[in-house]
């Protein structure tokens, strides 16, 4: 993969792709975590919407159409610490497609009238979110988890704080961070690099901004950006609900790099997957759950590492029991952390990474990520991955395996 900086600081990462189809992705440092104490909770969010509601060369239809017509496949997403454009089409038409890419994000016009129509679809939005039992769970858990930090309320804000916010407010924040040092395009196409840097140049080359201070690069708002979360057990009741939905929450973002780089092998090792202990002992010696799995976030904001479960109302405290009892024993055993099946993790852990890469567009989507975080803690670096040990992974957990804020959510 090739990596160019522009003279205005846009990051271009380029790999070529043998076939027919092209796919780009762009993406900023522009999520829920830059809204901070300047603008109202989901305005990250709600700029990823009207940013497609016309430019000043083209009308909201003239948009959707030149979409509809360029792209097989299309989207956006905001995170808490970043927001993403993306799509594939056929290689002939990319450049049509960063022509119109280039016209919505550096012309918008931001229109009243879709501004008004936009918000009332992000409420319609927001009443769909909670109708996923695990997503709701796990915005529960993270408002009763933390008094301070931005996760605490969910990516699209809360009731309240739509209705706050305002077409000036969401003027502001994409003049304040949309702006080529805060952003990267990844390309990947049979097209040459030359072709593909001319095709950048040329319609992101004379964007100039300044790029103000973020609000997670202040000193004075770490604390804030990675308050320490509530431990303890929270319960809601839900009418409606089907079963019972657990989830777990530990604190990562103290591990330093080499520590992070073990997570992966140590999160398919105690959650991932069916020959995981967790599921082992939760799903296959116990039955008590349909669904049980670990994950980590490693994102800019985030850092926690994730046990999710459903089981039923009659199961909760031996389900919890359960799940401390082998927290404690993978913390404190290498039985389970012999040489050679570390190795076999290893491998499994790259074969899902390389079938999901085979798709371009996530290719895209992974490395612009991982360029605006400015952090890898990917397996990709050859022999050294095998050089994580059994007690390597001991000393990781026991390092973070502590002090869980734990969600039950019940019908």
């Amino acid at each position: 993969m090739e990596k160019y900086i522009f003279q205005n600081g846009l990051k271009l990462l380029y790999e070529y792709r043998p076939g027919k189809v092209s796919s780009v992705c762009i993406g900023f440092n522009a999520g829920a975590l830059e809204e901070g104490e300047d603008f109202s909770k989901g305005t990250a969010h709600a700029l990823e919407h009207i940013i497609s509601k016309g430019t000043k060369n083209r009308n909201e239809d003239d948009i959707n159409i030149q979409l509809d017509r360029i792209f097989g496949f299309e989207n956006a997403m905001t995170n808490y610490p970043y927001t993403i454009y993306y799509g594939t089409c056929f290689s002939e038409d990319l450049h049509r497609g960063i022509e119109l890419y280039s016209d919505m994000i550096l012309n918008a016009s931001f229109p009243k009238v879709g501004f008004e129509q936009e918000m009332n679809i992000i409420f319609q939005e927001l009443k769909e979110w909670k109708d996923n039992s695990y997503q709701h769970c796990e915005d529960l858990l993270f408002k009763n988890s933390f008094k301070l930090r931005r996760i605490k309320e969910t990516i699209i804000g809360n009731e309240h704080s739509i209705r706050n916010i305002t077409l000036d407010g969401i003027k502001r924040f994409y003049h304040k961070f949309y702006v080529p040092e805060n952003c990267v395009i990844c390309i990947c196409s049979s097209m040459e690099f030359n072709y593909i840097y001319d095709l950048i140049k040329s319609y992101f080359g004379h964007w100039k901004k300044s790029c103000e201070k973020s609000f997670v690069e202040s000193d004075k708002n770490s604390e804030i950006l990675y308050e320490k979360n509530e431990k303890g057990i929270f319960i809601e009741s839900v009418p409606g609900i089907k079963g019972v939905k657990i989830q777990y929450i530990f604190d990562i973002h103290h591990l330093n790099f080499k520590e992070a780089r073990v997570l992966p092998v140590l999160n398919t090792i105690f959650g991932q997957g069916v020959g995981s202990l967790l599921f082992n002992e939760i799903r296959t010696c116990q039955g008590l759950a349909y669904e049980v799995g670990s994950s980590m976030k490693n994102e800019r904001g985030i850092k926690l590492f994730s046990i999710k479960m459903g089981t039923s109302a009659e199961n909760i405290d031996r389900a919890i029991s359960t799940v401390n009892s082998v927290i404690e024993k993978f913390k404190y055993s290498t039985l389970h952390f012999e040489n050679q099946e570390i190795k076999h993790k290893i491998k499994s852990i790259k074969l899902k990474d390389e079938i999901k890469r085979e798709k371009s567009i996530e290719f895209c989507k992974e490395n612009v990520i991982k360029e605006l975080m400015d952090e890898n803690y990917s397996l990709d670096k050859g022999e050294e991955a095998f050089k994580i040990k059994p007690w390597h992974i001991n000393e990781v957990a026991g390092k973070f395996m502590n002090g869980p804020s734990i969600q039950i959510l019940r019908g």
